[in-house]
């Protein structure tokens, strides 16, 4: 009997992270949870600390416990250098689900797991980027290197941010298709690895983020951030930002920052009129977005920017860079604004601060853009991708249209 003849694909899911508060852990809950609702098979298989198997319908979720040869990547991600020993376990699991389909979502201890477990299997192999791994080194070298002649740093820096892309781009020629976020990394993984790459776009869930949870009335114009408080996420600029208005003489206004990281301390330290709440979930997360007037996302390294999605979802425009993937999300002058440099991100801040009519119709709009997304639709258009890899895969590049 063919796959195509035994029923819906059989899909083996390797995360690079479940539990974890971040864009990636949001996607792959999202798509595990539309497995289990259109009783689809399916197997995810994610590190974490202890271990576990649930099965929930048509969905099989193992957990594995990582060993003491662990160690972080930030303060919420982990790489564990002995997952390996887990190999055996995970393929006999791997080889009773008896997948169609491994996907995975980059190159992480669970990733390369993953990719050795459909290569041992013989089954096609899906990978989707979600981070610029290359511009994270880059951002963490920085500092180490500021010592130097900034002539210096920056061509030592250019040159980390190429040799590091074009390691995770050797990674990337493995699997037979590719999944990216926005359509400029996209273009680039195709070229970079000759490989099929789709458009994977994002969506939110509409309930969760909602303007309904606003419960703030009145009170100073609040200008928000949800996030890690990394480097990468260029997170002194909120600082900055805070200086810039009120040198403009702004001062009925507060920042909120909602995230942890290394850059806390920092900030705390350089902000006058910042309330830090740490990681929020749940309905703290959904009231923090809703009572918000002002969503600003400095970082110029997300593949997408999620968080910005929730906040246009909870009726908050956002002020976004023009590098990166947020900027694919933000409808420029509609839904909020693209700063092409940081002072266009201050103009454009103090234009919604000082403009309430245009705010409330730019948060109608937010809420609006963010009820047209679907995740439906998003995993639909994966599984419609894996079906014509599967069984046409001459034809991939010319036939399959983009997810979502």
């Amino acid at each position: 009997m063919s796959n195509r003849d035994r029923g819906s694909l059989r899909v083996a899911f390797f995360p690079d992270v479940y539990h974890e508060v971040d864009g990636v852990a949001n996607t792959s809950r999202h798509f595990e949870a539309f497995a289990r609702n259109r009783e689809l098979p399916f197997l995810t298989i994610h590190a974490g600390p202890r271990n576990e198997i649930v099965t929930a319908g048509s969905v099989t979720r193992v957990q594995l416990r990582r060993s003491p040869l662990t160690f972080p990547l930030d303060q919420t991600h982990e790489y564990d250098l002995a997952l390996w020993r887990r190999y055996r376990e995970v393929m006999r699991l791997a080889r009773d689900f008896d997948p169609d389909v491994v996907q995975i979502t980059g190159p992480s201890d669970v990733g390369m797991l993953g990719a050795l477990i459909a290569h041992k299997l013989g089954v096609p192999l899906a990978a989707s980027w979600q981070t610029n791994v290359h511009q994270y080194a880059r951002c963490r070298l920085s500092p180490v290197l500021s010592f130097l002649p900034k002539p210096a740093s920056a061509r030592l820096l250019s040159a980390v941010e190429r040799w590091s892309f074009r390691a995770a781009a050797r990674f990337y020629r493995i699997p037979r298709l590719l999944f990216a976020p926005n359509q400029e990394m996209v273009e680039g993984l195709e070229r970079a690895t000759g490989k099929p790459c789709f458009l994977m776009p994002h969506s939110v869930d509409a309930a969760v983020f909602s303007p309904q949870f606003r419960d703030r009335d009145g009170g100073p114009f609040t200008i928000g951030y949800v996030g890690r408080l990394t480097a990468e996420k260029n997170v002194r600029c909120l600082a900055q930002l805070e200086r810039s208005l009120l040198a403009r003489s702004h001062r009925d206004f507060r920042m909120v920052v909602v995230g942890q990281g290394a850059e806390a301390t920092w900030l705390r330290h350089n902000m006058q009129h910042a309330e830090f709440t740490g990681v929020l979930t749940g309905k703290n997360l959904s009231r923090a977005f809703a009572n918000m007037d002002l969503f600003v996302f400095p970082s110029e390294t997300d593949t997408f920017g999620l968080a910005v999605l929730e906040a246009l979802s909870s009726g908050v425009p956002a002020v976004v860079t023009a590098t990166g993937g947020p900027k694919y999300t933000v409808q420029h002058g509609k839904t909020g604004y693209i700063a092409n440099n940081f002072d266009d991100f201050v103009a454009f801040t103090e234009l919604l601060l000082t403009q309430p009519g245009l705010l409330l119709r730019m948060g109608s709009a937010a809420r609006e853009h963010a009820l047209s997304t679907s995740w439906e639709r998003i995993f639909e258009g994966m599984y419609k991708t894996y079906e014509r890899c599967f069984y046409a895969a001459d034809s991939v590049r010319h036939e399959m249209q983009p997810v979502g």
